[in-house]
C-alpha cells in the first residue's frame, strides 16, 4: 500500500510538474512571439515616418519625446485628471443605474413589459448622437462629458445585468425556495445577483473600456481633457503630441482593464 501510494503521488506530482512546465513554455512563447510581433510593428512604423514629414507621420521617436515632454512637465497628468474628472462619476452612476435597472427588468415581468418599448426605443440612439442635447443642458464642461459616459456604460451594464438575471438557473431559485428564503428580496440578494455576477462583472469590464471612447469624443466637441488636447495638438500640426496623448488613453485603458480582471478573478473564484 505504501508502494503504491508513493507511485502514485510521485506520478500525479510529476502530472503536475510537466503541466507547470508546459505552461510556462508556452508563456515564454507567446511573450516572444509578442516582442517580435511589437518590434515589427515599430519597425514598420519608423520605415514609414521615414518617409513623410512629421505633421503627417510622426516616428517612434519623436512621439517618445513628445510623450517624455508632457510626462516631465506634468501636463499629461493634468489634462489625464481632467479626463477622469468625467470618466469616473460617468461610469460609476452609468454602471450603478444600468446594473439596477437590469436586475429589475429582468426580475419583474411587469415591469419589463411596461419598460420594453421604450428600450428598444432608446438602446439603438449610440450615446455620441447625445453630444448636441450634452452641450445644450450641461454646457461644454465635465457635466456635459461625464453624461455621454454615462449614457454608454449605463446601456452596456444594462443589457448584461438584464441577460444574467433572465437567465438564472431554474434549478437553483427552487433549491433557495424549497430551503426557506422565501423573501423575493432575500432570493434576488442572494441566489439572482450571485448567479448573475459573471454576465454583470463582463458588463462593467466592458463599460469601463468602450468609454474611454466616449470620453475622447466628447473632449472633441471642447470639455477639457485628453481628447481635447489630441486635437488641439492635431490642429496646430503637432501630430507627435497628438500620438503621445493616444498611447497615453492606451495605457490608462489597460491599466484599468486589468485593474477590473483582478476584481472579476477576485470575485468569481467560486467557479470551477
Amino acid at each position: 500500500m505504501a508502494n503504491d501510494f508513493s507511485l502514485r503521488s510521485g506520478t500525479e506530482h510529476g502530472h503536475r510538474t510537466s503541466t507547470r512546465d508546459l505552461s510556462r513554455k508556452w508563456d515564454y512563447a507567446r511573450l516572444r512571439r509578442g516582442v517580435f510581433g511589437t518590434a515589427a510593428f515599430l519597425v514598420v512604423w519608423w520605415v514609414a515616418a521615414s518617409t513623410q514629414p512629421t505633421y503627417l507621420l510622426p516616428s517612434p521617436l519623436e512621439v517618445g519625446g513628445a510623450l517624455w515632454g508632457e510626462l516631465a512637465s506634468g501636463a499629461l497628468f493634468v489634462h489625464l485628471g481632467q479626463s477622469l474628472l468625467h470618466y469616473l462619476p460617468g461610469v460609476a452612476l452609468g454602471v450603478t443605474a444600468g446594473g439596477a435597472l437590469g436586475i429589475a427588468m429582468g426580475w419583474w415581468g411587469r415591469l419589463d413589459d411596461v419598460l420594453t418599448p421604450v428600450v428598444r426605443v432608446l438602446r439603438p440612439i449610440p450615446p455620441l448622437a447625445w453630444i448636441v442635447f450634452a452641450i445644450i443642458w450641461f454646457g461644454l464642461g465635465h457635466t456635459g462629458a461625464a453624461f455621454i459616459v454615462f449614457i454608454g456604460a449605463f446601456w452596456i451594464t444594462f443589457y448584461n445585468a438584464y441577460s444574467g438575471v433572465e437567465n438564472s438557473s431554474r434549478e437553483l431559485l427552487e433549491v433557495a425556495t424549497n430551503l426557506g428564503i422565501d423573501s423575493e428580496y432575500r432570493l434576488i440578494r442572494r441566489v439572482v445577483i450571485p448567479d448573475a455576477t459573471p454576465e454583470l462583472l463582463t458588463g462593467i469590464r466592458t463599460s469601463v473600456g468602450q468609454c474611454w471612447m466616449m470620453v475622447v469624443a466628447a473632449e472633441l466637441f471642447g470639455a477639457p481633457g485628453v481628447g481635447y488636447e489630441i486635437i488641439t495638438s492635431a490642429n496646430n500640426l503637432a501630430m507627435e503630441r497628438s500620438v503621445a496623448y493616444m498611447l497615453a488613453i492606451s495605457a490608462v485603458f489597460l491599466a484599468s482593464d486589468w485593474g477590473v480582471r483582478r476584481l472579476e478573478a477576485r470575485l468569481l473564484r467560486w467557479q470551477p
